[in-house]
């Protein structure tokens, strides 16, 4: 299957205008909103959408609580979706919508969708270091910071991750339904999955859970690096939202990671340099803890500066 990740999600939430304003200042540029809601874009066209939570457009949710109403994943072309559709409608409804894409439900209960990608190909630079001994660098004069100034979008929607009743038969359906592999694994917890279409370490995550707190654990977008990442979520807690875990960099995935909490009812991330993976890779099992969950985990502070009076050993007089 030529699912090459995820191009939509669908929310509905308990206050339209506050979730425009979180969506917006993480980055997004909204698209088509009004007072019901609308979508927000990464740089790419792959987005979110929200809605109001009793807007009778709404798919239902998986679960009470969760506010995540449905996953919309890009395909290659359109005979991936007639694949798709083919398969699932062997044991479950599909429907065909008039835009060209269909639906229907996974085996834990959540709404997903599949249409023909909508990402742009675009062409911007990521971060480049001035690493002694490196064949790429920056270019002489040209500086490495961010200025408080300059935008800082999204690129591309990354992953989500998912609580589930039953990890192993949510698991099953992926792989086994729609082509995804396993690329590494939380021993007991439950697997970083990636589709057939893409090089990245994952677009879904499963954590089994009890059946009560089944719904979304977090979901992101790609930054352009961890400048970007440390620049933009910086600004984000000067706009006075909460940070809940990070700035840091994954074992898993390697990816940087910055996670703060949000309206949907679950947390957002921003995240940078994840891992590419081709079929050639072994998946790595391991327990899920600390020391496997980060390779480092900083704390943010104010900004300051030192001045007369400290020490050499860092503390002031």
């Amino acid at each position: 299957m030529k699912i090459v990740g995820l191009d939509n999600l669908i929310f509905g939430v308990d206050n339209v205008a506050d979730s425009a304003r979180f969506l917006a200042d993480y980055g997004l540029t909204p698209v088509d909103v009004t007072d019901r809601g609308g979508r927000f874009e990464a740089i790419d066209g792959t987005s979110v959408e929200i809605a109001h939570q009793s807007d009778t457009r709404l798919p239902a949710a998986p679960a009470p609580g969760c506010r995540l109403r449905k996953t919309v994943m890009g395909t290659a072309d359109a005979a991936t979706i007639d694949a798709i559709a083919a398969e699932l409608s062997r044991d479950r409804e599909v429907k065909r919508l008039p835009d060209g894409s269909i639906e229907s439900v996974d085996d834990s209960g959540f709404v997903i969708g599949f249409q023909v990608t909508v990402r742009r190909p675009f062409s911007l630079a990521g971060e480049i270091s001035n690493a002694p001994g490196s064949p790429i660098m920056r270019p002489v004069n040209s500086l490495g910071i961010i200025g408080p100034d300059a935008p800082i979008r999204p690129r591309s929607l990354s992953h989500l991750v998912y609580f589930v009743p039953d990890a192993i038969k949510a698991e099953a359906f992926y792989v086994n339904r729609l082509g995804f592999r396993c690329t590494d694994r939380f021993a007991g917890v439950g697997p970083f999955l990636q589709p057939g279409g893409s090089l990245d370490h994952h677009t879904h995550f499963l954590i089994g859970a009890p059946p009560q707190v089944q719904g979304v654990e977090h979901f992101t977008f790609h930054f352009g690096g961890p400048n970007e990442l440390l620049a933009n979520g910086y600004r984000f807690t000067q706009k006075g939202y909460q940070a809940f875990w990070g700035p840091g960099r994954h074992i898993l995935g390697s990816n940087w990671f910055w996670y703060f909490n949000s309206p949907f009812a679950c947390h957002i991330e921003m995240d940078a340099d994840m891992d590419l993976h081709d079929a050639t890779w072994a998946p790595r099992e391991v327990a899920l803890g600390a020391d496997n969950s980060q390779t480092f985990l900083f704390k943010m502070r104010e900004k300051w500066a030192p001045g007369p009076g400290i020490h050499t050993n860092g503390d002031y007089a």
